[in-house]
């Protein structure tokens, strides 16, 4: 295409250029045992079945009182669902399976050090936990249903038993991701009007016993500069009777979990019979900017949501060992490790620390001790542990039936490393796409029915109806081989209800820009807007290109981040990869690779070369990078996200932004001085950017 004719390609149109990949079937083995077996289940969440299709998941739960409305719809886009139903989620978590199973374990934590012993807590052990602490909440934190508490605690048992306490008494819980700062504690703490902290003294991480208990005086400190007074910090102690901070305990405030739990120990509450759509947590966004912003989410729909997602996507039954290795900290975690599977009555692994530690064998060690059979990952973990530790999978005698890869685009090379090395072959894949603000899988197929294809998460999820639109609103049609805005046509259980006190951000945010008339009480009228970039391939299976902000546009020519990289990770040395845009003085901006190497590969201008071409072959010479940097490591968030607006920043010269929540914040200096230095030794230092330039650097990768 000529730069004069770029004018006619919508924003949301991205260059597409990836390679349809071959279906890879399920084995026999596994659609033999499969909850999803039934070809007839997607026409039972058809269209024309919605919205009561979504009784089916409604009718895996427990309830106090059935509903008399699936879905309410007077008031756009605040849906309401399983109206005039009442019920609790704790009970459905724990109680409920106290008849059946009440010494299966409910969760098995496994500390990171490996000579501590792995606790499993059986569901009458967890019922007995439950109660105690939310009698402690009530009777001595004095908080009742509506009130909201916040958790800062780390992959520890405790978390879920915090969690589940607070649903029991209707407490509207919000859990700040453990590795967050205590000021990002401190200003979602003011956002939910929280009196009480729950935290930690200190957790383990790469074998370091972190002090954790330091960032509630920072978190307590901040939320009071904001307006909000804490009344009460409750501190768990990683090891009972030892302190593991630096940090002062504040008299009348901060008070040791294990000193005052003891005269609750024997309390039995009686879980609170609360409505479907009564509030059940807030989950606050990362990479937002200004006011925190929190995904406010129902008892009902999304309990409903996620245990039907858990048993027809996940393949969750009751026997099995599953293994989430995400943070609780996240959606994932409240989902998938807590809500879903604990609902379901299955087992559910925690672990505490980073899976390489103390080495890449770490994970497949616990999954063969343990007898995992169900894993559940992100593409980042996945690329850490193909980095570090190709073969360590086959020295382990464990066995998966099913596997998910989660949080962000796999490249095909990384899913198949996954699906062979990982999965030994065996392992049904979902590639599920989904957000904190839709509680549950939006797109995925279903691993007894339908195969996978890697790269592609699969078709919308059941009961949902997935289109994608360009700027104006109109259908990009499937198979064309454009992107546009992945969007979701109808309402479901697990959407978000708003965004917590600011209830016009959520219009704005996410309806308003594809809704067809305000006024309308027809949800037809009142698409969802994910932010995502999408193509739909002519089968219907979906490929997500990532945040519609992480796209450079080289001369009129709109590429997607995970294209580039993806097609430098087919680079056998290549372990991990990141594109950015560099202001470029003809192109207006140009494309900058950073990639990191496999363990035993040395940087050279040879794998530079490589990168060069995997780009120009699979996108094309208007992609070709204008460097390729070879670093030690990516800037990671303790996540393990890339965080690219930094190296961005360190590409156009520019300010990086805040490193301190980095995980590894003393990689960002090496990697400034080598690409810079090298960068002014060729004559590529840029001019003073403009301020639309500098705006534009700091909205990209902004959903890191």
């Amino acid at each position: 295409m000529a730069i004069g004719e770029t004018a006619e390609v919508s924003e949301a149109q991205i260059a597409v250029h990836w390679r349809e990949e071959e279906y890879i079937q399920p084995s026999r083995r596994f659609t033999g045992q499969a909850n999803a077996s039934d070809p007839a289940i997607r026409e039972r969440f058809a269209e024309e079945n919605f919205p009561e299709c979504f009784r089916e998941y409604a009718d895996l739960l427990s309830w106090d009182r059935y509903w008399h409305t699936t879905l309410d719809t007077s008031n756009p886009p605040f849906w309401r669902w399983f109206v005039g139903g009442r019920l609790n989620a704790s009970y459905n978590c724990v109680d409920r399976h106290l008849e059946t199973r009440p010494n299966q374990a409910a969760l098995i934590w496994v500390p990171e050090p490996e000579a501590e012993a792995t606790q499993a807590i059986t569901y009458r052990e967890l019922y007995r936990r439950v109660n105690a602490f939310a009698s402690l909440l009530r009777d001595y934190c004095g908080l009742r249903t509506g009130d909201r508490v916040t958790f800062h605690l780390p992959m520890v048992p405790e978390l879920p038993v915090a969690m589940l306490a607070a649903a029991r008494l209707g407490i509207v819980h919000s859990q700040v991701f453990g590795g967050f700062s205590g000021n990002a504690c401190g200003e979602r703490i003011a956002d939910s009007q929280s009196r009480v902290l729950v935290t930690m003294d200190g957790y383990y991480r790469s074998g370091e016993l972190v002090d954790h208990k330091v960032k509630a005086d920072e978190a307590v400190a901040r939320a009071a500069e904001l307006g909000q007074k804490v009344d009460r910090v409750l501190v768990f102690r990683r090891h009972p009777g030892e302190y593991a901070s630096k940090t002062p305990m504040v008299e009348g405030r901060d008070v040791f979990v294990d000193d005052v739990i003891e005269e609750h120990q024997r309390a039995v509450v009686a879980p609170v019979s609360l409505p479907a759509e009564a509030p059940l947590f807030l989950m606050y966004t990362s990479g937002t900017t200004g006011r925190p912003k929190g995904a406010q989410h129902s008892i009902g729909g999304y309990l409903a949501y996620v245990t039907g997602t858990s048993k027809y996507y996940q393949d969750i039954h009751p026997g099995d060992t599953y293994w989430c290795m995400a943070d609780i900290g996240w959606i994932t975690g409240h989902s998938y490790i807590v809500y879903g599977p604990l609902s379901l009555g299955t087992t559910s692994v925690m672990y505490e620390g980073v899976p390489t530690y103390p080495d890449a064998g770490r994970p497949w060690r616990i999954a063969e001790r343990l007898g995992v059979n169900i894993f559940h990952t992100a593409p980042t973990s996945i690329r850490m542990l193909r980095k570090v530790g190709p073969d360590e999978p086959a020295k382990y005698d464990y066995h998966f039936k099913h596997m998910t890869t989660v949080g962000e685009p796999i490249e095909p090379d990384v899913w198949r490393w996954y699906h062979e090395v990982v999965g030994k072959g065996e392992a049904a894949i979902v590639d599920t796409w989904w957000q904190t603000e839709t509680g549950g899988f939006l797109g995925s197929t279903i691993p007894g029915l339908e195969p996978m294809k890697p790269g592609s998460c699969g078709p919308g999820a059941l009961g949902i109806y997935p289109i994608v639109y360009d700027e104006e609103g109109n259908e990009v049609p499937r198979g064309s081989g454009k992107a546009g805005n992945i969007c979701i046509r109808n309402p479901w259980p697990g959407i978000m209800q708003t965004v917590w006190g600011q209830p016009e951000r959520f219009v704005q945010t996410y309806y308003q820009k594809y809704c067809r008339n305000p006024q309308s009480k027809d949800w037809h009228d009142w698409p969802y807007f994910a932010g995502d970039g999408a193509v739909q391939a002519a089968d219907g299976y979906f490929r997500i290109l990532g945040r519609v902000d992480d796209v450079i546009n080289v001369a009129g020519h709109r590429l997607g981040t995970k294209e580039l990289e993806s097609a430098s990770i087919t680079v056998a040395e290549v372990a991990e990869a990141a594109a950015v845009p560099v202001i470029d003085e003809l192109r207006g901006k140009a494309v900058e690779m950073y990639i990191s190497l496999k363990p035993g590969f040395s940087a050279g201008a040879d794998v530079e070369e490589k990168v060069v071409h995997a780009i120009e072959s699979e996108i094309g010479k208007i992609a070709r990078p204008k460097n390729v940097w070879i670093v030690p490591d990516m800037p990671k968030t303790r996540s393990g996200k890339i965080m690219r607006r930094v190296i961005a920043g360190i590409s156009n010269f520019a300010d990086v932004g805040d490193i301190t929540t980095l995980a590894n914040p003393e990689v960002v200096e090496q990697i400034k001085h080598h690409v810079q230095s090298e960068k002014v030794a060729r004559g590529q230092v840029p001019r003073e950017l403009s301020a639309q330039e500098m705006s534009e650097l700091q909205a990209f990768g902004k959903a890191d």
